[in-house]
């Protein structure tokens, strides 16, 4: 079982199938493995991404810059939706932010994010790194490497990672573990090489797993087998 985890999830995940907005269901069945996760004696830290309101794509005749900044509110959103789903169930969370909007969320402090884990409070990281040209992926390895956590779990709509897209793929092959140098040198999509060499260079596990399977946030944090393993 790990003591601090950061779970890094997807905006699409939380918008079920159709991809955008929030999909109450698929909320509610985060938060509620979040909570049993917590009850464990576990330490939570998130951060979500924001695809499933804005993508950067969207924005190919736009500014790079401002185009992430316009994806860096898409993930406040879902932050804020996430801590007022986990608060729902008398939880206490956080939202701190990259940038500051200092009406709706604190402004990410270190010191501040490690007193609400050591106090149970799940804290829930949004805007990325706060830097347009980094994805939601460095974002989630750079803070997992401030908070020191024991692992970085990522749910995805796959269940783990696979040497070709599986659902094109009939023939895919699923790993069970894998390297950093592995997943770099194979060129797999799990994260950007700058979140992989992050991790590497910090000892952070990465657990990639299915969020549709039945209970795998909590399976997971626990250091069950499960996904793929890359270390």
């Amino acid at each position: 079982m790990y003591k601090r985890i950061l779970l890094k999830i997807s905006g699409e995940a939380l918008a079920g199938k159709d991809g955008n907005g929030l999909n109450e269901e698929m909320v509610e069945k985060v938060v509620s493995q979040l909570v049993a996760l917590r009850e464990k004696g576990t330490e939570i830290a998130i951060v979500v991404g924001g695809g499933n309101f804005w993508r950067g794509r969207q924005g190919k005749n736009m500014d790079r810059s401002t185009a992430d900044y316009m994806g860096m509110l898409a993930t406040t959103l879902n932050a804020l939706a996430l801590c007022d789903a986990i608060e729902s169930k008398g939880v206490p969370a956080r939202v701190q932010t990259a940038i500051n909007i200092n009406v709706v969320a604190e402004p990410f402090i270190l010191r501040k994010a490690q007193k609400h884990l050591e106090r149970k409070r799940i804290v829930i990281f949004a805007c990325g790194t706060g830097n347009p040209y980094f994805t939601t992926d460095t974002g989630a390895a750079l803070r997992a490497a401030q908070i020191k956590a024991d692992a970085l779990i990522m749910a995805k709509n796959i269940d783990g990672v696979y040497d070709s897209d599986p659902r094109t793929n009939p023939e895919a092959k699923k790993f069970d573990k894998l390297t950093y140098m592995e997943v770099m040198n194979r060129g797999l999509s799990v994260m950007d090489l700058t979140s992989i060499t992050m991790c590497m260079e910090n000892h952070i596990p990465i657990i990639a797993f299915g969020l549709g399977e039945k209970d795998s946030i909590i399976r997971a944090g626990m250091g069950e087998k499960i996904g793929t393993l890359i270390n």
